[in-house]
């Protein structure tokens, strides 16, 4: 069974940082496709970065972009998101996802992911 575990959210002030975590319970190097969402209250859950296995596939929301980095170390299965100069338009739950499909047939193209975790809350006030 697919399990995703985030970690790492909390709170933050405007123009702080945080970095979100993602750790499974099967090998990371069977995902051909990583990412992040977010969905803040009465809004509509986004993408928000998105990688390939090795790394060559890397997509930001143009709302994050030379704000967030995403990261994953398949070798210690763990999938990681520095987010720097925190916006309060920031704060939602924010979700690891996976799929064993590559990003270009997946996210590349809007599709779902297959797996996701319960979430992890990040709140920033301003």
């Amino acid at each position: 069974q697919v399990r995703l575990m985030e970690s790492g959210g909390g709170s933050a002030q405007a123009g702080g940082s945080l970095r979100l975590s993602c750790t499974g319970s099967t090998n990371f190097s069977d995902y051909g496709c990583m990412g992040w969402l977010r969905q803040a209250p009465g809004k509509e859950r986004e993408r928000v970065a998105g990688i390939s296995f090795g790394g060559g596939y890397i997509y930001y929301h143009d709302s994050v972009k030379g704000r967030f980095t995403i990261a994953r170390d398949n070798s210690k299965n763990t999938l990681a998101l520095q987010m720097n100069i925190l916006k309060p338009d920031d704060t939602a739950m924010y979700y690891c996802a996976a799929d064993q499909n590559s990003c270009a047939t997946t996210w590349g193209r809007g599709q779902t992911l297959s797996y996701m975790g319960q979430g992890t809350q990040v709140t920033v006030s301003s």
